[in-house]
């Protein structure tokens, strides 16, 4: 009975917690500053590995954990929407129909997704605790790169998909897992000593 009242009951956001008479004006501004870091975290490139690295899937998935599941899915539609009018907010130089139904059709799609739960499970008190948070952002990764290699592997072959996308960003998702439970944590933080102040 316990387990059943945590997955219904509610928490606030961390966006509801600092802006808790927010609107649909706070709602509509955060989702498009969302959008606008969604495509900035594109854009910046890590060296890594064998590949280079974007902040893309952590941000997604932070947004989850700080907007809930609502906005954050809100904001994630905002940045395909805008993608598929043709705005350059994607990592690569393409963008449009055509560059969404390509091979990182299914990581898009995966945003969605990683973006929902991740906002439902922070929902859910999952963005507080630091072991809670790490498994929230690895359901969220993995969320993500179901549906990615998926699609690549209608496009390749199996094989191919794991390969080329899957096997090159686990050790970066790792990283990311953990910085993204840190940022949460910090977040959360400076949240309570703002409220005790």
């Amino acid at each position: 009975m316990a387990f059943a009242n945590t997955l219904t009951q509610r928490a606030a956001s961390l966006l509801e917690t600092v802006a808790p008479r927010g609107g649909l004006l706070t709602a509509a501004t955060a989702a498009v500053l969302g959008s606008l870091l969604l495509a900035a975290s594109a854009k910046v490139q890590v060296p890594f590995w064998p590949v280079p690295m974007t902040m893309q899937s952590m941000v997604v998935i932070l947004l989850g954990m700080a907007y809930g599941s609502r906005l954050a899915t809100a904001t994630v539609l905002l940045y395909l929407l805008e993608g598929l009018a043709g705005l350059p907010v994607f990592a690569g130089p393409g963008a449009g129909p055509a560059y969404m139904a390509g091979p990182t059709a299914g990581y898009l799609l995966g945003f969605v997704l990683a973006a929902g739960v991740t906002g439902w499970l922070a929902e859910r008190g999952w963005d507080r605790s630091p072991l809670k948070a790490v498994g929230a952002l690895a359901i969220g990764h993995a969320l993500l790169f179901v549906p990615g290699v998926a699609w690549m592997a209608v496009l390749f072959g199996g094989e191919k998909a794991v390969a080329l996308g899957l096997t090159p960003f686990l050790a970066a998702t790792v990283l990311k897992t953990a910085l993204g439970a840190a940022i949460m944590q910090a977040a959360w933080k400076v949240v309570a000593r703002r409220s005790q102040g």
